[in-house]
């Protein structure tokens, strides 16, 4: 019982990316969109799907926030049940906890092209968050 505690309490501290369940950000894939119009992003067949949070600066700089989450929750328990002379007695002890992890994937925007990706927070990147052909496709069928 004391070696389920233990394991159970180092799952709970450890962190997603010592656990390996967060890739990391490879700056190839970054690179790729600097200089990229606009309407790739506008087209990106992962990007539509998320919520979109869009500021303009003063001075014309757009950013645009693709804000990728999800709500995590965990719970790990240990039961016992005991009899003795006719009756049963059990316990149960339930540990949960809940997190949002969050990818805000910002892009900054002048004169219609990428000038920069930036992704904040808990994010990864592969080749699928590269600009897809698509938009060119579009563009001239």
């Amino acid at each position: 019982m004391r070696i389920s505690l233990i394991a159970a309490l180092v799952l709970i501290v450890a962190s997603p990316s010592e656990a390996g369940l967060f890739k990391g950000v490879r700056q190839s894939d970054l690179d790729a969109w600097v200089g990229i119009p606009v309407e790739a992003l506008d087209t990106h067949s992962i990007f539509i799907t998320m919520k979109l949070v869009r500021t303009v600066t003063d001075s014309g700089i757009e950013i645009r926030n693709y804000v990728n989450s999800e709500d995590v929750s965990r719970c790990f328990g240990n039961g016992f049940i005991s009899g003795q002379g006719g009756f049963v007695s059990g316990s149960q002890f339930t540990r949960c906890s809940a997190n949002k992890i969050t990818c805000n994937n910002i892009f900054y925007i002048k004169d219609r092209k990428v000038l920069e990706y930036a992704p904040t927070g808990r994010c990864f990147t592969d080749k699928r968050a590269r600009p897809e052909a698509r938009y060119s496709k579009l563009l001239n069928p």
